[in-house]
């Protein structure tokens, strides 16, 4: 169970797995799409869009790759040849990855994708775009060897990354900060505030990126090109420097990624205000949040070497964006000279199919921003159509079954992208795969199980309600925090117990369990399927030879590693500054070692998501670390966790920009540059958000917020403080306590990976091969203070457009799916962002009808859908505790 996790760093629309219930999705599956699994005939050779590019790189690369075989997506031929990106995709697919790690053979440029490439008119400089292979033996005429061109060894990244580089195209621009600063201003601020929404609302860097390419090119025609004087700058700089480029819309596309995410530190500075009451001011947030965001950087620095240089470190997820950008700037011209790519052509391509893409996202983005003022404000039984509910509204058992807020939403009806893509993201971004294992997890655990432990009277819960994220005493209220809290924000255990032990939710308690499971799982789960890859890789990253990328980006210079360590070491400062001037209640060397934590874990974590695309997280870990050598302390163990966890996951990210810059060919000074400026300036504007909506919102973070601003991240991010922090986990989990016998989810997540492995091996072309075991148990992550109802619905949206129509409409989903994605999640936003404006700060509320009330008369909507309550004096739970 986390908070919103697109909301939080890291990356937003990436986040699929948690192996914690609490405000961090730490292990973390990215839902990126892989090649195109479906073998469609060639377009037309001209004219054609870049989008057709696009799709035709993928179809050949596909082909190539994968063969004809991908119709059924539950039927695999042994004899297939299936890509590496498949099979991080994939990979309980028995195969033979040797040959990949074999030297590639030269090939001719006629067979290499079509990709602009710099006029020998350019001068010197542009000469030397294209590199020769090196101590190649073919026996090739000298005028065959001019015309041949070295290339990536790994196949997933010939698809995707043109082994090319125009060293001419200005990237350090003046049009590219404009865009950069204004896009990270919006984007941070908005997420900010929507994630104190619930759903929460998140856009990513996939938005910024389309975004961008009108801006820009608008910038190019309507800006004039004055020379602008830069203070700190020895020359002036154009103020329109040309055609906007690719590596311009590549720095951009990197100042979103590390801005949008919302900052984790934002959750403690909410749990400490409106849940503890406490404030220590603005300084410390800034303080706080910048040290927290930044640290990591020091590490991203070191460890370039090993996870950005080498070949073998692939990075999967920055695959989709490059080809996706690339599409962008083909050589080719489009039809009718339409500049952003005209969708056309092929049998089936459906709505939309004929008109330039970019018409297509701005009518999505305004029919979904005019569309959600019904389901949002005018009618909102359309958001969540928990109808049976309505009927027996006062009934624990049908309100619990079938409702939205605290139930299972066994008919998850809604109309409303908010809650569909709310929690989870986006379906339209995920393989159909990922989405399918993910339901798996919610229809056995969260339905089926949760149904069964809860009516069977486990962990006491007849008196708690079925599914929500707070803290309750053995009286069925919530947990008062304030009766076991000393003056100095410390556990009283004497008053702990003569108070109450500490009760959750069925889903609550069974998240912390899948959690669990989740970590045993990954790690096994990596073992058996990528061991051998990642430890191959991993030799190969100290040995192999620079690869054509490394090459190319030679002619640039390296950002010198002691800025990087400069960075660290400023930041290290700030960090011991917030720890040691304020009462923090966190010794200075518990905050070393949280660093330590973080410093030793980004390698071996970094290798394997470099190779495999997951990400294990620490938040488990630290708490568990810091709650039993601090217990008492729950703003230590906020700080502590914080710093031993994000350290590692904003220094991943970071690498993980800078190998996306790596396959961008952007000069890497120019690179640490737009990282740092954005990340420090994306603080300042979370910091004041955060603050500006809390002062602002009338009724912020209680349950009953008109515009649903519930804070539901920081509502978890609390709950966590006080389980792992305040009471601590030997009073909760250890055992003898009421929630011990989760521990023996660490035992079922170790076993499954390997019963699927050995099932699998057996039978090789069953759907077995498909189950992944880190997913099933961490897919749902939210839940809660997500319900059912976001996964189920997220679910099926999922399947009709990542199998159903990419199966039966390649050609619409190729061209329009991540356009429509972005469209709707922008659409969306925006009308939040009028509501709240225009109406929640004018204190205009919803119209008064039924459409309206319905929703809010449910015992389901009250969090009271319990079964049995307890008399006056009584209680329900253990004698002594």
């Amino acid at each position: 169970m986390t908070e919103p996790s697109s909301s939080k760093s890291p990356a937003p629309e990436q986040r699929l797995l948690a192996d914690e219930p609490d405000s961090d999705n730490d292990i973390t599956p990215k839902a990126t799409p892989g090649p195109s699994q479906a073998h469609q005939p060639p377009e037309p050779s001209s004219p054609r869009s870049p989008v057709a590019h696009l799709k035709d790189s993928l179809n050949k690369a596909r082909h190539t790759l994968f063969g004809d075989h991908l119709t059924n997506p539950f039927e695999y031929d042994d004899e297939d040849n299936t890509s590496e990106n498949e099979l991080l995709l994939d990979p309980n697919l028995p195969a033979n990855y040797e040959d990949r790690h074999q030297p590639l053979p030269r090939h001719s440029l006629s067979s290499i994708h079509s990709h602009k490439r710099p006029s020998h008119d350019a001068g010197d400089a542009a000469d030397a775009f294209e590199l020769d292979s090196l101590n190649s033996q073919d026996p090739l005429d000298t005028s065959e060897q001019e015309e041949e061109v070295e290339n990536s060894p790994y196949p997933e990244v010939r698809a995707a990354v043109s082994p090319y580089d125009d060293p001419t195209l200005p990237c350090n621009t003046i049009r590219a900060w404009a865009i950069g600063l204004s896009l990270i201003f919006l984007g941070a601020s908005m997420n900010t505030l929507f994630s104190l929404r619930s759903p929460s609302i998140s856009l990513g860097a996939l938005i910024a990126q389309v975004i961008a390419w009108p801006l820009g090119h608008g910038w190019a025609r309507f800006v004039p090109d004055y020379h602008v004087k830069i203070p700190f700058v020895k020359k002036k700089l154009r103020l329109n420097p040309g055609e906007f480029n690719i590596k311009e819309h590549s720095i951009i596309v990197v100042m979103a990624s590390v801005s949008f995410g919302v900052a984790y530190a934002t959750d403690i500075i909410l749990a400490q205000k409106v849940f503890y009451k406490q404030d220590f001011g603005l300084m410390w947030q800034l303080l706080l949040t910048i040290s927290t965001q930044s640290l990591g950087y020091g590490i991203a620095g070191m460890m370039r070497r090993f996870l950005v240089y080498p070949a073998s470190m692939i990075w999967p997820g920055n695959l989709v964006s490059v080809t996706l950008m690339n599409a962008m700037y083909e050589e080719e011209e489009t039809k009718g000279g339409e500049g952003d790519g005209t969708v056309h052509g092929g049998k089936g391509v459906g709505i939309g199919g004929n008109m330039p893409r970019y018409r297509w996202f701005g009518i999505v983005t305004a029919v979904s921003c005019v569309y959600y003022f019904v389901p949002g404000f005018l009618a909102q039984f359309l958001s969540s159509f928990a109808f049976v509910t309505w009927m027996a509204p006062e009934n624990a058992v049908v309100n619990q079954l079938f409702g939205y807020s605290t139930g299972l939403s066994l008919l998850p009806i809604t109309f409303d992208w908010t809650q569909i893509s709310g929690f989870v993201g986006s379906p339209l971004i995920p393989p159909w795969h990922a989405i399918a294992n993910t339901m798996i997890g919610v229809l056995t655990f969260f339905v089926f199980l949760a149904a069964t432990l809860h009516y069977s009277g486990a962990w006491y819960s007849w008196y708690l309600p079925m599914s929500d994220s707070n803290t309750y005493d053995n009286t069925g209220k919530q947990y008062d925090v304030s009766r076991v809290l000393s003056a100095d924000y410390r556990l009283d255990e004497e008053a702990y117990k003569k108070y109450s032990p500490l009760f959750l939710s069925t889903t609550f308690a069974l998240s912390y369990g899948l959690s669990f499971a989740a970590i045993t799982s990954l790690i096994v789960y990596t073992y058996l399927h990528h061991g051998r890859t990642i430890w191959r890789q991993y030799r190969s990253s100290t040995t192999e030879k620079a690869d054509i990328h490394m090459k190319l980006m030679r002619r640039y210079k390296e950002a010198p590693t002691w800025w990087y360590m400069s960075l660290f070491g400023l930041m290290l400062g700030l960090g011991f500054l917030t720890v040691l001037a304020w009462p923090t209640n966190m010794t200075w060397w518990a905050f070393l070692l949280a660093v330590f934590i973080s410093f030793i874990f980004s390698l071996p974590i970094g290798i394997i998501q470099a190779v495999t695309n997951n990400q294990i997280g620490l938040n488990v870990l630290t708490e568990f670390i810091y709650g039993y050598i601090q217990p008492g302390r729950p703003l230590g163990l906020m700080i502590f966790k914080t710093f031993g966890y994000i350290t590692m996951s904003q220094a991943l990210t970071f690498v993980s920009d800078l190998k996306f810059g790596h396959y961008m060919k952007i000069p890497p000074r120019t690179m640490f540059m737009a990282q740092v400026v954005a990340t420090t300036f994306s603080c300042f504007i979370q910091v004041f958000t955060l603050n500006y909506a809390l002062t602002n919102i009338p009724g912020v973070c209680t349950p009953t917020q008109p515009e649903h601003f519930t804070c539901p991240g920081g509502k978890v991010f609390f709950s966590a403080s006080v389980i792992w922090g305040l009471i601590g986990p030997a009073r909760i989990f250890s055992p003898g306590q009421i929630y011990s016998s989760l521990f023996l989810f660490f035992i079922l997540g170790a076993v499954t990976p390997l019963v699927i492995y050995l099932l699998a091996r057996k039978r090789p072309k069953s759907w077995l091969r498909f189950l992944m075991a880190p997913l099933i148990f961490g897919g749902a992550g939210s839940i809660p203070p997500a319900t059912p109802l976001n996964y189920l619905s997220w679910g099926i949206v999922g399947f009709i457009f990542q199998y159903w129509i990419k199966k039966r409409h390649f050609g619409w989903w190729s061209r329009l799916n991540f356009l429509t994605s972005s469209g709707l999640d922008l659409g969306l936003a925006l009308a939040t962002l009028v509501i709240f404006f225009v109406f929640t700060l004018n204190e205009i509320d919803p119209p008064k009808w039924w459409g309206n009330e319905v929703v809010m008369g449910t015992v389901d909507y009250k969090g009271t859908a319990v079964q049995m309550r307890v008399g006056e004096g009584q209680s329900f739970g253990p004698g002594t505790w």
